[in-house]
Protein backbone atom coordinates (compact mmCIF):
# COMPACT_ATOMS: atom_id res chain seq x y z
CA UNK A 1 0.00 0.00 0.00
CA UNK A 2 2.77 2.24 1.14
CA UNK A 3 4.09 1.61 -2.78
CA UNK A 4 1.20 2.34 -4.15
CA UNK A 5 0.65 5.88 -2.34
CA UNK A 6 4.63 6.43 -3.37
CA UNK A 7 3.78 5.75 -7.20
CA UNK A 8 0.20 8.09 -6.87
CA UNK A 9 2.01 11.17 -5.41
CA UNK A 10 5.31 10.85 -7.89
CA UNK A 11 2.79 10.52 -10.67
CA UNK A 12 0.89 13.96 -9.12
CA UNK A 13 3.95 15.89 -9.31
CA UNK A 14 5.76 14.51 -12.57
CA UNK A 15 1.88 15.19 -13.85
CA UNK A 16 1.76 18.76 -12.58
CA UNK A 17 4.99 19.36 -13.69
CA UNK A 18 4.72 18.50 -17.03
CA UNK A 19 1.61 21.36 -17.08
CA UNK A 20 3.21 23.91 -15.63
CA UNK A 21 1.81 23.79 -12.28
CA UNK A 22 4.83 24.29 -10.34
CA UNK A 23 6.15 27.05 -12.47
CA UNK A 24 4.93 31.08 -12.17
CA UNK A 25 4.61 32.11 -16.12
CA UNK A 26 7.36 33.68 -17.33
CA UNK A 27 6.99 37.30 -19.29
CA UNK A 28 8.21 36.94 -23.25
CA UNK A 29 11.08 39.55 -22.51
CA UNK A 30 10.62 41.26 -25.87
CA UNK A 31 6.55 42.08 -24.92
CA UNK A 32 7.50 43.38 -21.49
CA UNK A 33 10.05 45.64 -22.54
CA UNK A 34 7.46 47.14 -25.24
CA UNK A 35 4.75 46.95 -23.45
CA UNK A 36 7.20 48.86 -20.60
CA UNK A 37 8.04 51.15 -23.40
CA UNK A 38 4.54 52.07 -24.79
CA UNK A 39 2.97 52.93 -20.80
CA UNK A 40 6.30 55.00 -20.79
CA UNK A 41 5.35 56.95 -23.84
CA UNK A 42 1.87 57.27 -23.10
CA UNK A 43 1.98 61.03 -22.50
CA UNK A 44 3.60 61.88 -25.90
CA UNK A 45 0.76 59.89 -27.70
CA UNK A 46 -1.98 61.89 -28.59
CA UNK A 47 -5.17 60.46 -28.58
CA UNK A 48 -6.87 62.25 -31.50
CA UNK A 49 -5.34 64.05 -34.93
CA UNK A 50 -4.14 67.84 -33.74
CA UNK A 51 -6.03 70.54 -35.48
CA UNK A 52 -3.42 73.23 -37.89
CA UNK A 53 -0.46 70.77 -39.05
CA UNK A 54 1.06 72.24 -42.09
CA UNK A 55 3.22 69.97 -44.27
CA UNK A 56 6.92 69.47 -43.53
CA UNK A 57 7.94 71.40 -46.81
CA UNK A 58 5.82 74.49 -45.54
CA UNK A 59 7.22 74.36 -42.28
CA UNK A 60 10.32 74.70 -43.61
CA UNK A 61 9.38 78.00 -45.24
CA UNK A 62 7.13 79.34 -42.40
CA UNK A 63 8.11 78.50 -39.11
CA UNK A 64 10.58 80.67 -37.07
CA UNK A 65 12.88 79.55 -34.64
CA UNK A 66 10.87 78.63 -31.09
CA UNK A 67 7.76 78.81 -32.19
CA UNK A 68 5.20 76.72 -31.28
CA UNK A 69 4.63 74.08 -34.31
CA UNK A 70 2.30 71.02 -35.73
CA UNK A 71 3.49 69.73 -38.78
CA UNK A 72 3.43 65.86 -40.79
CA UNK A 73 5.08 63.69 -43.16
CA UNK A 74 6.34 60.48 -43.56
CA UNK A 75 8.97 58.79 -41.60
CA UNK A 76 11.69 58.22 -44.35
CA UNK A 77 14.15 60.30 -45.41
CA UNK A 78 17.12 58.05 -45.58
CA UNK A 79 18.11 54.31 -45.01
CA UNK A 80 18.27 54.80 -41.67
CA UNK A 81 15.68 57.32 -40.80
CA UNK A 82 15.58 56.70 -37.06
CA UNK A 83 18.11 57.85 -34.69
CA UNK A 84 19.87 54.72 -32.43
CA UNK A 85 19.28 55.72 -28.66
CA UNK A 86 17.19 58.43 -29.11
CA UNK A 87 13.32 59.31 -29.76
CA UNK A 88 14.45 61.01 -32.54
CA UNK A 89 13.63 60.54 -36.67
CA UNK A 90 12.97 62.37 -39.81
CA UNK A 91 10.42 62.70 -41.70
CA UNK A 92 9.57 64.02 -45.08
CA UNK A 93 6.70 65.88 -47.14
CA UNK A 94 3.77 63.92 -48.43
CA UNK A 95 3.70 65.81 -51.50
CA UNK A 96 7.64 64.04 -52.33
CA UNK A 97 6.76 60.18 -53.62
CA UNK A 98 8.67 57.55 -51.95
CA UNK A 99 10.54 54.97 -54.59
CA UNK A 100 8.82 51.94 -55.52
CA UNK A 101 10.24 48.59 -55.65
CA UNK A 102 9.61 48.98 -59.49
CA UNK A 103 11.94 51.83 -59.54
CA UNK A 104 14.88 49.50 -58.02
CA UNK A 105 14.21 50.52 -54.99
CA UNK A 106 14.56 48.30 -51.65
CA UNK A 107 14.35 50.59 -48.91
CA UNK A 108 11.42 53.21 -50.55
CA UNK A 109 11.48 55.32 -47.55
CA UNK A 110 15.21 56.33 -48.47
CA UNK A 111 13.77 58.71 -51.43
CA UNK A 112 16.53 57.58 -53.43
CA UNK A 113 14.82 58.50 -56.25
CA UNK A 114 13.48 61.94 -55.35
CA UNK A 115 17.38 63.16 -53.57
CA UNK A 116 16.94 66.84 -54.69
CA UNK A 117 13.21 67.11 -53.75
CA UNK A 118 13.66 65.67 -50.44
CA UNK A 119 16.42 68.76 -49.66
CA UNK A 120 13.99 71.02 -48.95
CA UNK A 121 11.07 68.68 -47.37
CA UNK A 122 12.23 67.37 -44.49
CA UNK A 123 12.96 67.86 -40.87
CA UNK A 124 14.12 65.93 -38.07
CA UNK A 125 11.69 65.42 -34.65
CA UNK A 126 13.56 64.57 -31.82
CA UNK A 127 11.27 64.12 -28.52
CA UNK A 128 11.85 65.80 -25.44
CA UNK A 129 10.91 65.51 -21.36
CA UNK A 130 9.35 68.42 -19.74
CA UNK A 131 13.28 69.59 -19.21
CA UNK A 132 13.88 70.04 -23.42
CA UNK A 133 16.43 67.00 -22.78
CA UNK A 134 15.89 64.01 -25.56
CA UNK A 135 14.73 61.17 -24.76
CA UNK A 136 16.95 58.31 -24.78
CA UNK A 137 14.57 55.61 -26.40
CA UNK A 138 14.65 54.11 -29.52
CA UNK A 139 11.64 55.80 -31.15
CA UNK A 140 10.92 51.87 -33.20
CA UNK A 141 10.01 50.51 -30.40
CA UNK A 142 8.98 53.45 -27.95
CA UNK A 143 6.57 54.95 -29.94
CA UNK A 144 5.94 51.16 -32.19
CA UNK A 145 6.84 53.07 -35.28
CA UNK A 146 8.70 52.22 -38.30
CA UNK A 147 9.68 53.69 -41.97
CA UNK A 148 6.89 55.49 -44.30
CA UNK A 149 4.55 56.11 -40.88
CA UNK A 150 2.41 58.87 -41.39
CA UNK A 151 2.62 61.13 -38.27
CA UNK A 152 1.31 64.67 -36.67
CA UNK A 153 3.80 65.90 -34.24
CA UNK A 154 3.69 68.70 -32.12
CA UNK A 155 6.29 70.62 -29.79
CA UNK A 156 9.31 73.77 -30.68
CA UNK A 157 10.78 74.64 -33.61
CA UNK A 158 14.13 74.79 -33.68
CA UNK A 159 16.47 75.91 -36.57
CA UNK A 160 20.24 76.21 -37.10
CA UNK A 161 22.32 78.24 -39.64
CA UNK A 162 21.64 76.18 -42.47
CA UNK A 163 17.81 76.47 -42.24
CA UNK A 164 17.51 72.76 -40.97
CA UNK A 165 14.24 72.04 -39.22
CA UNK A 166 13.98 70.13 -36.09
CA UNK A 167 10.87 69.81 -34.43
CA UNK A 168 11.49 69.28 -30.22
CA UNK A 169 8.74 67.26 -29.96
CA UNK A 170 6.48 66.92 -27.00
CA UNK A 171 3.21 64.91 -28.88
CA UNK A 172 2.52 62.97 -31.67
CA UNK A 173 -0.42 61.26 -33.17
CA UNK A 174 -0.09 58.01 -35.67
CA UNK A 175 -1.98 58.45 -38.24
CA UNK A 176 -0.84 55.39 -40.40
CA UNK A 177 1.71 52.62 -40.36
CA UNK A 178 2.58 51.42 -43.76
Amino acid sequence: MKLLMTLVSLGCFVGCFALGCSQAPVANKDTTSKSAAMVASAPYLADHEPTGAIPVGEARTSVTNDSQVTVVGLIGGSPKPFVDGLAAFTIVDAKVPYCADEEGCPTPWDYCCQLEAVKDNIATVKFVDAAGKPITEDARQWLNLKELATVVVSGTAKRDDQGNLTVAANKIYIRSQK
